[in-house]
């Protein structure tokens, strides 16, 4: 460690150099200038962030804030992924415009299915009426676009087949959290893009679009698709890193996209399925992705089963959480690359 002359105005560095094989400690170099007044500029490169001793050593007494240095570091580096995702993904907002409009070409199907259905039988189908039915697979849509995941999971698998993660493990990022904020860029321009098929498929079908029972199911159902999306995007990247393992990842996430697209509500409404199915599904976090919001934004789930399934979506929440970053890490270990 050394430190330059000039007091706030020195600089202050820190170099040293280690094992790079996966699970040793990697090279470590800071470049930390003070600038007088107690400014910082951290040089591009620079791990110093992750060194929070050194940014308040550094800081005079009276301006030492070293909680507020390093969140504002955190956060600016995480908003410029963001920035940089958003300008990438626009290049594709064509593409995003036809795949929702061909998207609801399913949709359609579906809800002409159903029309069939109740023309034969009338009256209701498992508690819901046609209109009902008709709400459910629209905001089912609207859930989706918010939520889903579109090839974050291929993305990340590919960085590990092709070793370009590499980068990453040697730099003052943390990967998991880069994906998720290229992942809210990627679905705040795929949202907007859709707003246009969308809202003129739901603008049709208009007589069948509900508002929530209350003010307080429409808060619980904000909460309940924020949890939902983490839901989405942690599973799917849970899936991915099991290209540390595996050559190809390909049959585990259609598999488990299958699996998804069944149990959480997709398909048909899961209550309308026999009890001990219901049941069944309802104690794996597929239903929490796309059903639960659902069925709280139509009014069907309230109470106690509400407040309880908020709970439960929470845990799994959680629960997914620590599973990805012990697969993580254990992939980590596992890692090994040759070559630049």
């Amino acid at each position: 460690m050394e430190t330059g002359g000039g007091g706030i105005g020195g600089t202050l560095r820190k170099s040293g150099t280690k094992d790079l094989r996966p699970g040793r400690p990697r090279s470590v170099t800071y470049n930390l200038q003070m600038r007088r007044g107690g400014s910082i500029n951290l040089r591009p490169g620079s791990t110093a962030l992750h060194e929070p001793s050194l940014i308040v050593g550094a800081l005079p007494a009276r301006r030492r804030r070293p909680v507020e240095v390093t969140l504002s570091l955190h956060v600016g580096k995480y908003l410029q992924v963001f920035r940089i995702g958003i300008q990438n993904t626009l290049v594709y907002r064509l593409n995003f415009f036809f795949r929702a409009g061909v998207g609801l070409i399913p949709l359609m199907g579906t809800i002409f299915l159903w029309q069939a259905v109740y023309a034969d039988k009338g009256g209701n189908v498992g508690g819901y009426a046609l209109s009902q039915m008709i709400s459910y697979y629209l905001l089912v849509t609207v859930i989706d676009a918010f939520t889903a995941v579109a090839e974050d999971d291929w993305q990340i698998a590919g960085d590990i087949k092709d070793g370009q993660i590499s980068q990453f493990l040697v730099r003052p990022i943390n990967y998991l959290a880069y994906r998720f904020w290229l992942y809210l860029s990627g679905r705040l321009i795929y949202t907007t893009v859709a707003l246009v098929p969308v809202g003129v498929f739901v603008f049709v079908l208009r007589e069948h679009v509900v508002l929530p029972p209350s003010l307080g199911a429409g808060l619980v159902f904000v909460a309940s698709l924020a949890m939902a999306a983490l839901l989405q995007f942690m599973i799917a990247c849970t899936m991915a890193l099991l290209a540390f393992w595996v050559l190809d990842v390909s049959t585990f996430i259609f598999i488990q996209f299958a699996f998804e697209h069944i149990a959480s509500g997709h398909l048909f409404p899961v209550d309308i399925l026999p009890v001990w199915m219901s049941r069944l599904m309802m104690m794996t976090p597929y239903p929490y992705m796309l059903y639960f919001p659902a069925g709280v934004y139509l009014g069907r789930i309230r109470g106690g089963e509400l407040w309880g399934g908020l709970c439960i979506q929470a845990v799994w929440v959680v629960l997914v959480f620590l599973l990805l970053q012990a697969v993580w890490s254990r992939g980590v270990r596992r890692y090994s690359a040759v070559g630049g």
